[in-house]
């Protein structure tokens, strides 16, 4: 299922999570995805609800949902799925990046 089209792919469950976080949110109309330098590896990945597309953003929709991705993050997210998984302890999205080339060991930062 593609969500981000060549830039990025999407499971069903993270299609579906967004749909259900966006039901409470009338006043915003997708989700925005991107990086930022932070953590002990370099970057980390940001997704906030946003209620405009940014000038530079590639727009992506899919069962109805709408997803930006931040200019600077095309290339960092290309090829990269996100899904979101859920267990007992947690929930989250989760991004499978191939181009990663090291990770904190937290996991919360990576670097390429």
């Amino acid at each position: 299922m593609e969500l981000f089209e060549c830039v990025a792919s999407s499971t069903p469950s993270a299609v579906q999570k967004i749909k259900e976080l966006l039901k409470d949110k009338p006043d915003h109309v997708g989700v925005k995805v991107g990086v930022r330098t932070r953590g002990c590896n370099g970057l980390s990945y940001t997704l906030e609800y946003t209620k405009s597309k940014g000038d530079s953003d590639e727009e992506v929709v899919q069962d109805g949902v709408r997803v930006f991705i931040e200019k600077k993050a095309q290339l960092t997210l290309l090829g990269t799925e996100m899904d979101y998984v859920e267990d007992k302890l947690s929930s989250e999205f989760v991004f499978n990046n191939p181009n990663i080339k090291g990770t904190c060991g937290c996991g919360e930062s990576f670097n390429i």
